[in-house]
């Protein structure tokens, strides 16, 4: 029997995820970051969703918990808030699967429940050491409608994509 290639194109697609969250940022920071609306990329939280739901990953906590510390690292500067988002979605995410059938409404609730928690939490971290002062208001009136948008688009276009990507490379073929 044959290792399974996902051990290492996991680990490739999450630090990819990761990029392209900033890529994007960076690259539409026009669109993205206005008076009216503010729009964080979470193709990272997509990606674990998916690899949780439809993959068989070794190590998803410790996976999660680096690529947790290279955003914090690389994106706030404050290692800590992120390598401790990541796992817990991971859990949240498990926990989820356990009750339900995976399905594209099914996945595609639990990657808005990820993402609307990883959102307040966020802010919640950085309200409490004083890194924002923007209000819960502004946060879900400007924040989280267009975060939850475009990544609803950003699933809605993956979702069979990354689905048979991970049910391809997580099926035990012999030698």
């Amino acid at each position: 029997m044959r290792i399974s290639k996902l051990r290492y194109f996991f680990p490739l697609g999450l630090l990819i995820s990761l990029l392209l969250d900033g890529i994007f940022s960076n690259v539409f920071a026009a669109s993205f970051f206005q008076a009216n609306a503010s729009i964080e990329s979470r193709l990272i939280v997509v990606w674990l969703i998916m690899a949780l739901c439809f993959g068989q990953i070794d190590h998803p906590y410790f996976w999660s918990i680096i690529a947790g510390a290279i955003f914090d690292t690389y994106y706030t500067g404050i290692v800590g808030p992120m390598m401790m988002l990541l796992p817990l979605i991971v859990y949240l995410t498990l926990l989820m699967f356990r009750f339900f059938t995976p399905s594209f409404i099914v996945v595609l609730l639990i990657c808005l429940i990820d993402i609307t928690v990883i959102t307040f939490l966020f802010y919640g971290i950085f309200s409490l050491i004083s890194y924002t002062d923007v209000s819960l208001t502004t946060v879900i009136g400007k924040t989280l409608g267009p975060t939850l948008a475009y990544n609803l688009a950003a699933f809605v276009i993956l979702y069979l994509p990354l689905k048979k990507f991970f049910e391809y490379f997580s099926q035990n073929r012999s030698a």
